[in-house]
């Protein structure tokens, strides 16, 4: 079978330099010649050859496609969801003051971006760099400069993963804040340093450790509870019950990475059990598919999982 793509308006260039990829994917012959694609080969892997050079050039309108793009959306048409991706939004919903453009860039990402807009509260377990916090604050700074909030609440289980806070020198402050890092880091390329600062010291952005949440009435807020991997049923119980009027929340975790100790109940494993279908919540599975930090990172993750299944 042999098709042509001709008026493509975004992509002649950026799928020239990959129709080698494509062909070779796919097992078809792609050719460019100046004013088109001419696709040829298997028909069922012709056309999908097809949705792929197409959803880069409506991609590429408005983004920049890089190799990891390429080989997800590859990945994506070959498993028969590409459809579901390019119907799922792909909006910027934040700039930061650096001008890098916040966004999904997976289908999985789109699906957690569309849950956290839409629900008062969506718990979100996946691997490393699926973004599970780094969109979960872009959204808290969202809510916060759209003041649909009028402050944001991070917070972590104090679960020593492998190490000794106690050890650590200064007072509770200075021993958390290293752990705490991960979050500053997305709050100050999110907001910029000084701006973060300063919200920081007004009480605006609140970061501290779970426990710290206990008996509290959580109103007119957006909290995050990260590392929810960490918690126990019970800890998990209290962070919920702590939510208020006005309040909406977003729950994070990885089950790869659980440092609780061996035969304690694993609260982030009993929530999801527990709140399936509870109206108001969302449940969201990401998984390899959606490292975007490292095509690396996502060949680490799937080392761990076959080893750990042998």
């Amino acid at each position: 079978m042999e098709e042509r793509i001709e008026q493509l308006r975004n992509l002649s260039l950026t799928a020239g330099l990959y129709a080698s990829r494509i062909a070779d994917f796919f097992d078809v012959s792609v050719e460019h010649d100046g004013g088109g694609f001419v696709i040829s080969g298997d028909t069922k892997n012709v056309l999908t050859a097809k949705d792929v050079i197409l959803a880069f050039d409506k991609l590429a309108s408005t983004s920049v496609i890089d190799e990891t793009d390429t080989l997800y959306i590859m990945n994506l048409a070959k498993e028969g969801r590409l459809e579901d991706f390019m119907n799922t939004s792909d909006e910027v919903f934040y700039m930061t003051p650096s001008g890098r453009a916040v966004k999904p860039r997976t289908l999985g990402q789109r699906l957690y971006v569309d849950s956290l807009k839409q629900s008062e509260l969506v718990i979100c377990c996946g691997p490393a760099g699926t973004g599970k916090t780094f969109l979960g604050v872009a959204m808290a700074v969202k809510a916060l400069k759209a003041r649909e909030v009028s402050r944001i609440i991070l917070t972590r289980p104090a679960i020593e993963a492998g190490e000794r806070l106690g050890f650590l020198p200064g007072d509770i402050e200075e021993k958390v804040n290293p752990y705490m890092r991960p979050i500053y880091d997305a709050l100050s390329a999110l907001l910029g340093q000084e701006m973060f600062e300063r919200y920081y010291d007004k009480g605006v952005i609140e970061v501290s450790p779970l426990a710290f949440m206990r008996g509290r009435n959580l109103d007119d807020c957006f909290v995050l509870l990260d590392e929810a991997q960490n918690t126990t049923p019970e800890q998990m119980k209290m962070f919920l019950t702590r939510l208020g009027v006005n309040c909406r929340a977003c729950v994070c975790g990885d089950f790869t990475q659980i440092d609780l100790p061996k035969g304690i109940e694993n609260g982030l494993k009993d929530a999801i059990n527990v709140l399936n279908g509870v109206e108001g919540i969302k449940i969201v599975s990401l998984n390899d598919t959606d490292i975007v930090r490292n095509s690396l990172v996502a060949r680490i993750v799937r080392a761990y999982e076959n080893a750990k299944q042998k």
